[in-house]
């Protein structure tokens, strides 16, 4: 029962809180040492840093490779293929962001995810409490 007034509460006042406003949260003042590269930067040492990403190349590439013709031209052409098909699918989805951010990224939208979390967790507050 006292969980379910609290989601209630939580909903009314996540509900009241779309009328004046819902400001994004500021970020904190610790960040990555990298942060200052950009989003490019980001992702590439994310990716450097991550030991599956070199295991992934280790175990996956030497099944592509044919043993009776030389390695390095091999190696080249799966790495541009790599880059190419990576390339295409990262671009595409900046392209999707990009256009989602700005319908995403106004006031009007932000007032309806409020009421909407809102009214979701009034029911599941009515829910929890009328449940035995």
């Amino acid at each position: 029962l006292v969980g379910g007034i609290y989601l209630i509460w939580l909903g009314v006042a996540t509900w009241r809180s779309a009328r004046r406003g819902v400001e994004p949260k500021k970020r904190g003042r610790w960040r990555l040492p990298w942060s200052q590269l950009g989003g490019f930067g980001q992702g590439l040492w994310s990716n450097v840093l991550n030991p599956k990403a070199a295991s992934v190349y280790l175990t996956l590439v030497p099944q592509f490779l044919a043993s009776d013709r030389p390695i390095a031209p091999q190696i080249a052409t799966l790495a541009v293929v790599h880059i190419a098909v990576v390339l295409v699918w990262l671009l595409s989805w900046t392209s999707v962001i990009a256009v989602a951010r700005t319908a995403i990224d106004t006031p009007r939208f932000r007032r309806g995810m409020s009421r909407l979390a809102g009214a979701v967790l009034v029911v599941f507050g009515v829910r929890t409490a009328t449940t035995s």
